[in-house]
């Protein structure tokens, strides 16, 4: 279940689902996508934080305008206003009504670079009691540990999210694809995770994690992690380096 840390965000949650039922219910639209970020990855119980947007990816043979005008339809049953709309992929900041100062947009993104080796199954999300394409976990993580430096490459910008994700990912002991990592980087697995662990410590500050994670964790929970996270995931991150490069054929 994807928890709500701050009240007048329960609003905001509701928006979501509501969204997102919506599009699982509208067969021309879930058959053409994979469910992914954040958001699915708390829904299938992965997370433990709350997130406030929706992430797909195109699938193979997937129709961008059709799609593109079923979702006008679906915003419109939904009374929610367009605010901003990418002209060549499918991005989407909607707007519905709500209080004073309070969240008011959602942003949906329908990317269409993902991985050829992402691994995409149909799987219950029990908030909304039903069952949707998303990501397996090990593509979650796998995709997670590249976006930390790939949306920095991109916008100069750096995620706390991220690396809170990718410390939550290894304490659970959850699985990566390897495969992925290869595909978006083009380098070894073990040669990624020393690159990753050298922009860890030299660009994310304390600064960042805290802007970032104070909105959506607790406040039991941001207080307990804040300071250790940058040093405990980059234990994490040379520990699993040394288990890949003893395992390395």
């Amino acid at each position: 279940m994807m928890i709500v840390p701050r009240r007048e965000d329960a609003y905001h949650k509701m928006q979501l689902y509501r969204l997102l039922t919506a599009i699982v219910d509208e067969e021309k639209i879930a058959s053409q996508i994979c469910f992914k970020g954040g958001t699915c990855a708390a829904m299938l119980g992965f997370l433990d934080r709350f997130s406030v947007d929706l992430d797909f990816d195109l699938l193979e043979k997937a129709n961008k305008e059709d799609l593109r005008h079923y979702f006008h339809q679906l915003f419109t049953g939904l009374n929610l206003e367009i605010k901003n709309e990418s002209k060549t992929t499918l991005q989407f900041l909607l707007r519905y009504e709500a209080e004073p100062n309070q969240r008011n947009t959602i942003k949906l993104d329908v990317l269409d670079q993902g991985c050829k080796v992402d691994v995409c199954q149909p799987q219950y999300l029990p908030e909304i009691d039903r069952y949707m394409n998303c990501q397996t976990v090990e593509t979650m993580f796998a995709n997670k540990l590249v976006a930390l430096v790939e949306r920095f490459e991109k916008n100069k910008s750096i995620a706390g999210r991220d690396l809170y994700d990718i410390h939550h990912f290894f304490v659970k002991g959850y699985k990566y694809e390897a495969s992925v990592i290869r595909e978006r980087r083009g380098v070894e697995v073990g040669k990624y995770l020393e690159q990753l662990s050298k922009f860890v410590e030299k660009q994310v500050t304390q600064t960042v994690i805290n802007q970032d994670l104070n909105t959506i964790l607790p406040p039991e929970k941001f207080n307990q992690i804040r300071k250790g996270l940058k040093s405990e995931t980059l234990t994490l991150l040379r520990d699993e380096l040394k288990r890949v490069e003893n395992f390395a054929p």
